[in-house]
């Protein structure tokens, strides 16, 4: 487990903000990210008289399952490390993040911190007042900050050498499973299944003994598309080639939904949506769940003294090896004048330091970003269940993202009219597929 940020670093941790289109990042020389002015006009600290709040918009607070209460814990300790700093936090869905943030600029009131997704990045970058996070802070404090962090992952997140958002939540897809609901039908809970294959073979005989079988994540209500480029990427294929044109519709993504499909319609898969799916599986009516590492903590809560809760690799198909894309978000910074960008650097500072990626780890699920962390934390049982993703880091496939501004409608049009239709309802994946790729072209042309 020590050498977790090793692994990390053998890999680009790709932003939306360019589309990444390469497979794991060649090795190189680690270096932190520059630019020939990092810091100009740099905000000095906020004097401890001087009373800010600030407000911060997350996709995980408030939630029962994706870390509503780990990000509670984040901002009552960084509240009580400084008393002058207040957070008034707001809960927003995922898939309303863009929306959110475009109507508050406009009307004036952005929120000074927002946990933006990769996937949604691009363009908030580009349609937003972002302020770039590595220019707030005096050039030195900068680098004291991140010298604890992967230079690779500043690396990959900057753009022209300036940091504008700060990694914040990463989390792999795994699979979960019931290792009571194994044993009652019959499978060995050491010996989980390492393909699709397997996966539906174990899943109905899990069904067969009358229980759900297994859910893919991958119809997501919050319009993430992270789990479809998770299973695409796995066949072989992908959702954006080489050239940053739309392979949507390729013949391997057309055999990976059909996969998808043929878990549905053979009776391994329920036919309901992701949100009723983790409901399941947490209440031990589900044997087999694949999704982000970012619902561990909820996981565990929920198996916690009703069933044996353990965790597996994502699976592949046949032999070709497991590309999972990683999900999560960065924190960018909209605030309009100094004492609030101040105040707004000061909480990701904190929340990005040993002691936030250690509520972050253990609370939430997401990956710890820092060395430090992940040592200390390496016989807790949280760390102990996201150990198969954390050996599949060497296999990983960064995220990728359509072109343009539109590039968030373009991934809820390949969601609502490609994958759902094809996944839950038995929509013919090649034509569909088609057709949601030609939607998709017009949108990022």
């Amino acid at each position: 487990m020590t050498g977790l940020m090793g692994r990390i670093r053998g890999w680009r941790l790709m932003p939306a903000v360019v589309v990444a289109v390469g497979l794991l990042a060649a090795c190189g020389e680690d270096s932190t990210p520059t630019s020939t002015s990092p810091t100009p006009g740099a905000i000095p600290t906020l004097d401890s008289a001087t009373q800010v709040t600030i407000t911060f918009l997350s996709y995980n607070y408030g939630t029962p399952g994706l870390g509503g209460q780990g990000t509670q814990a984040l901002i009552d300790a960084f509240e009580k490390a400084h008393p002058n700093i207040t957070i008034k936090p707001q809960g927003v869905p995922v898939k309303d993040v863009l929306t959110k943030l475009r109507t508050d600029t406009a009307a004036g009131t952005p929120p000074d911190v927002a946990q933006i997704g990769w996937s949604k990045m691009a363009e908030a970058v580009e349609a937003l007042p972002v302020v770039p996070v590595q220019q707030i802070p005096p050039e030195a404090e900068w680098k004291e900050h991140t010298a604890g962090m992967s230079p690779r992952i500043l690396s990959a997140v900057a753009d022209d050498g300036l940091v504008k958002s700060m990694p914040y939540t990463m989390s792999i897809p795994i699979l979960y499973y019931n290792a009571d609901l194994f044993r009652a039908a019959g499978l060995d809970p050491a010996k989980p299944p390492a393909t699709i294959e397997e996966v539906r073979e174990y899943a109905l005989a899990i069904k067969a003994k009358g229980s759900e079988g297994v859910y893919y994540a991958i119809a997501d209500t919050s319009k993430s598309d992270f789990l479809t480029q998770s299973v695409v990427n796995s066949n072989g294929g992908s959702l954006v080639g080489g050239d940053g044109e739309v392979t949507v519709d390729s013949s391997a993504a057309v055999q990976a939904l059909t996969t998808m499909q043929d878990l549905t319609t053979s009776g391994a898969q329920p036919a309901v949506n992701s949100d009723s799916a983790v409901a399941a599986f947490n209440s031990g009516k589900l044997g087999m769940l694949v999704t982000s590492t970012a619902l561990m903590a909820g996981a565990q809560k929920a198996a916690d003294g009703k069933f044996e809760l353990r965790t597996a690799g994502f699976p592949a198909f046949g032999d070709k090896p497991a590309k999972p894309t990683y999900s999560g978000a960065g924190l960018a910074v909209l605030a309009r004048d100094d004492a609030h960008k101040r105040a707004a650097w000061e909480f990701i500072k904190f929340v990005t330091s040993e002691e936030g990626f250690e509520i972050i780890t253990s609370r939430i699920g997401y990956l710890p970003l820092r060395d430090s962390v992940a040592t200390k934390l390496a016989d807790t049982p949280i760390m102990k269940l996201l150990e198969p993703s954390i050996s599949q880091l060497d296999t990983v496939t960064p995220y990728t993202s359509f072109n343009g501004t539109k590039a968030n409608q373009a991934v809820v049009t390949l969601q609502d009219e490609a994958v759902e239709p094809i996944v839950l309802r038995g929509a013919d994946p090649g034509p569909t597929l088609a057709s949601a790729a030609d939607k998709i072209r017009r949108l990022t042309a």
